[in-house]
């Protein structure tokens, strides 16, 4: 499990403006990942497709997030992370123009996987800006604190906003309205992000560049996971198992890849020998698995079974992803003080204690009451995913701060990509409200083994 950070008397010293600047950029990611969640039933029927299919809109931009994150920052550490910053806002406002006139839902898929990738580059290059600036010598908690809390405000007011926008609009709007967050975005990331030091703007022919984001790698862990995804997509109406041994083979030759080549895209060697790191991806990978479930889940639920208008069904999912805003300045005080075990262990008990609320939830169940169940959820958003990211931020090692924090997302759409592909299994195969206990049933066995391992996590 991992190791919580330790306590260290220096103050922090990120000036406030260059955390307001990556603040703005990392909002992306969240903002239109949840948008989507309450347009799938009107995507569904624009385009005359399964709910199964639907849902590779979100497992889609998941599993390019999950190759991209890590990705980017990389690109962050080797060409500079302001560059790489800007130049992802910028892909994110281009594929916003472009996904209002998709012709067919293939088209949307597509776009909607780079938009991924653009939405990739602010998390990693913005932790690297930090880092390279910090002088402290400790995780800064309270600008953590910042950039987590701008994430759950993106994501809360995504699902009120995006069905907003349904109503008003169509879907295209949730595409759209990238355009004026990217004009925001920009100014501040141009006029307070410092500019690339000489090493990284000095870069190295086209052919060694090319080589050292080792292509051959990254192609073998894209086709890894979209082989286990697709195969836990296909349970619903009938298993393809010839994309088990395809995942396996892939899994065996990307790691024997990783391993032997000198500049490789995951350092396997870096991973096994950081075991703080390996914590902090599992824990996080499991964090997100139970969120998105519920996240995904009680929207269909809401809408399927009781027949809530997409606008309705975005703000009673404000809840579960507004609370662990508030929470999230207390759980930065708590770290100061008492390190990330405690928030970690207090953030779990309150996920397992959500899912068991959710758990005798009917067609019956009165609105304050799922309000309230939903805002229980939300609460362990705050303890877990800062207490997550003040360990990272200390255990991975400075050069490589890019491509660590990449990977920290990578766990996040690993969680996500799960909890998609269950929530279509499950909703294929039963009602709408019995396949809500399983969701729930699930998230308390997730919330069981978090409890475990934030206990068993070492100061």
């Amino acid at each position: 499990m991992a190791t919580a950070a330790r306590q260290n008397p220096k103050p922090e010293s990120l000036p406030w403006r260059l955390v307001g600047a990556v603040m703005a950029g990392t909002l992306l990611n969240p903002l239109n990942s949840s948008m989507i969640a309450v347009a799938l039933l009107t995507l569904r029927a624009d385009f005359h497709v399964s709910i199964a299919t639907v849902t590779w809109l979100v497992s889609g931009f998941y599993l390019a997030g999950a190759v991209g994150m890590p990705l980017m920052g990389r690109l962050a550490d080797r060409f500079g992370p302001r560059r790489v910053f800007t130049a992802g806002l910028l892909l994110v406002g281009l594929t916003g123009v472009l996904a209002p006139f998709a012709p067919a839902f293939g088209w949307l898929l597509v776009i909607r996987i780079v938009q991924a990738f653009g939405t990739a580059t602010a998390y990693p290059a913005g932790l690297a800006v930090m880092r390279a600036a910090d002088r402290s010598g400790r995780a800064p908690a309270a600008a953590l604190g910042a950039v987590t809390v701008a994430s759950s405000v993106s994501a809360a007011l995504g699902p009120v906003l995006g069905g907003g926008l349904v109503a008003l609009a169509g879907w295209q709007a949730i595409f759209l309205v990238n355009v004026p967050v990217i004009l925001v975005g920009l100014v501040p990331a141009r006029l307070w992000l410092p500019p690339d030091g000489a090493a990284i703007a000095s870069a190295p022919d086209w052919f060694t560049t090319v080589r050292r984001l080792d292509l051959p790698g990254v192609l073998l862990f894209s086709g890894m996971l979209a082989a286990i995804l697709g195969f836990l997509l296909s349970l619903a109406s009938g298993p393809e198992w010839l994309l088990l041994p395809a995942a396996v083979l892939a899994a065996v030759l990307f790691l024997y890849r990783e391993r032997r080549f000198d500049s490789p895209f995951l350092d396997i060697r870096l991973l096994a020998a950081n075991h703080a790191l390996l914590g902090v991806y599992a824990q996080f990978a499991a964090v997100n698995l139970a969120f998105y479930a519920v996240f995904f889940g009680l929207p269909l639920w809401l809408e399927d079974a009781r027949h809530f208008a997409p606008d309705t069904t975005g703000l009673l999912l404000l809840p579960v992803a507004s609370v662990g805003i508030l929470i999230t300045p207390l759980a930065a005080r708590l770290i100061n003080r008492r390190g990330a075990r405690l928030s970690l262990i207090i953030g779990s008990v309150l996920l397992l204690a959500g899912a068991l609320l959710l758990l005798p939830v009917s067609d019956t169940t009165p609105v304050p009451l799922i309000l309230g169940i939903g805002a229980v959820l939300g609460v362990p958003n705050g303890f877990n995913n800062l207490g997550l990211q003040t360990i990272l931020y200390e255990a991975a090692p400075p050069e490589q701060i890019g491509v660590a924090s990449g990977l920290f997302q990578t766990a996040r759409y690993t969680g996500a990509i799960l909890s998609t592909a269950l929530i279509g299994i499950i909703f294929a195969a039963r009602g709408a409200s019995s396949g809500l206990h399983v969701l729930a049933l699930i998230v308390a066995v997730v919330g069981v083994l978090l409890v475990v391992g934030s206990v068993a996590t070492r100061r």
